[in-house]
């Protein structure tokens, strides 16, 4: 993830991404720049509006926000009861276990 971080600040900041822009990011908050993840980062932004993948990323996101409750609600009828859990006994544990290596 902190190769695509690099390529959005160089993105908000108004500079070209590049290999070693984005490597000096990467070194500058102590990472170790893999030389092949970064040519792969550059290479598939290549061709890719920025501004736009980020507008329809909102989109996406936005039902999601409409699903949130309204800003008066209690937020006791908001929240979803928690299932039980199922209590499992330590032998049918260890007998699933069992299953997986014969």
């Amino acid at each position: 993830m902190e190769y695509i971080y690099s390529a959005m600040v160089l993105y908000s900041a108004g500079k070209e991404i590049g290999e070693a822009s984005v490597t000096a990011i990467l070194k500058a908050a102590g990472v170790d720049a893999d030389a092949a993840k970064v040519k792969a980062l550059i290479a598939s932004l290549e061709g890719v509006d920025i501004k736009e993948a980020i507008a329809s990323a909102a989109v996406a996101a936005a039902p999601a926000a409409a699903v949130a409750p309204a800003a008066g609600a209690p937020a006791a009828a908001a929240a979803a009861p928690e299932p039980e859990e199922e209590k499992v006994s330590e032998e049918d544990a260890a007998a699933g276990l069992s299953a997986l290596f014969g």
